[in-house]
């Protein structure tokens, strides 16, 4: 097997998995571990996933059936009743296709189930080993993402970005979880399970709504805008129904692609980065602190920091290149971050983003009900 670049480069190895081929954009993650999360992560939908580490396979794959910790111990369950599974981000795998420097055939884990392999072959999704992802890597620091195509012989190259990939991992059905009298509504645009995870432990009744649903219809709290894939130009609509909630003055987090969704809400404008942010290793400043925090992130666009009005500020930036990472109001209670809280490439590093947010939610809907009450 083969990947080729749309500049003509080509890079030989062998095939395992799924005995296929496949196109997509080729990016790269430099995350240490966690493939089973990243393979699983709706925001690399349409993507040809590069792992920086040279060991993939090694601790095999979990039971999907069975979640492994305590993911759904005092957990909510969706209404159909599927449980939140741990380590996995979303029910399937979603990447395009997988390129390593080396694949472990030989996996070692308690909670192993099977191989790496046999489940990319079960979601048909192919593989190549045997590659200098280094060069690779190099390759798109240089020149930026590039399409790519994955099989015995090239064939055309397909931008994945074209379609509307939101559209292709957004649930159709609405779902609820956990129980509290904090309700959220969550715009599921690709969101990662752990997210849903993480809310549910704040005690919090969490309404999952599909990436085009008018939420503004329900009766909630706060709104949370999920990360997703491609291009944020994409989710006009929930551009608009973020803009609706906005002029109700409803308190609104975003994360990842969400915090792209809220900028647009706000008169911002996005672009495309030229090769992405991907991994657990993300250098991120909050510029009111100066503080410096390792994230996780997998996004491909940003925020035009010049576009945002003076009622905007840039709350986080990115250690590496200036990019924008977080944004809040000066007055309302509105911010968005690049990053993932959820997401913990230290011990607890942003969860505080969210804490901080339902502490704030929790106050004024106690003061809303007392005022209703009187």
């Amino acid at each position: 097997m083969k990947l080729f670049l749309e500049n003509g480069t080509v890079f030989g190895g062998d095939a395992f998995g799924y005995r296929g081929d496949a196109t997509g954009e080729v990016v790269f993650s430099t995350g240490m571990t966690g493939y089973v999360e990243s393979l699983t992560d709706p925001s690399y939908s349409g993507q040809i996933l590069v792992c920086t580490y040279p060991l993939i396979g090694n601790y095999g794959v979990p039971s999907f059936a069975a979640p492994s910790h305590k993911a759904t111990d005092g957990h909510g369950k969706a209404s159909e009743g599927r449980p939140l599974p741990a380590p996995f981000e979303s029910a399937k795998i979603q990447i395009a296709g997988l390129v390593v420097t080396e694949y472990s055939e030989h996996y070692s884990h308690k909670e192993a189930q099977m191989s790496l392999a046999a489940w990319l072959k079960q979601w048909k999704v192919p593989a190549l080993s045997g590659v200098d992802t280094r060069a690779i890597t190099k390759m798109l620091r240089e020149r930026g993402s590039m399409l790519g195509v994955l099989g015995e012989k090239e064939r055309e190259f397909i931008d994945p970005n074209r379609e509307h990939l939101v559209a292709r991992v957004s649930p159709k059905e609405i779902r609820s979880y956990g129980s509290g009298r904090i309700k959220l509504v969550a715009v599921d645009c690709g969101m990662k399970e752990n997210i849903i995870r993480s809310l549910v432990r704040a005690q919090t009744e969490v309404t999952r709504v599909p990436w085009d649903f008018d939420f503004n219809t329900l009766d909630y709290d706060a709104l949370i805008v999920g990360n997703g894939p491609g291009d944020p130009q994409m989710c006009q609509a929930t551009v608009r129904h973020i803009r609706r909630a906005m002029q109700q003055g409803r308190p609104i987090l975003g994360v990842c692609l969400g915090n792209q969704l809220l900028a647009l809400a706000a008169g911002a404008s996005t672009y495309k980065l030229k090769y992405g942010h991907r991994g657990q290793n993300q250098p991120c400043i909050e510029r009111d602190s100066g503080r410096c925090y390792i994230t996780s992130q997998n996004h491909g666009y940003s925020i035009d920091a010049s576009t945002l009005s003076d009622a905007w500020t840039v709350w986080f930036e990115n250690a590496n290149d200036g990019s924008v990472e977080g944004i809040r109001h000066t007055t309302k209670p509105w911010a968005s971050v690049q990053f993932h809280p959820e997401a913990a490439p230290g011990p607890t590093d942003t969860a505080w983003i969210f804490d901080e947010f339902i502490e704030y939610v929790a106050r004024t809907a106690k003061r809303r009900i007392k005022a209703t009450q009187v």
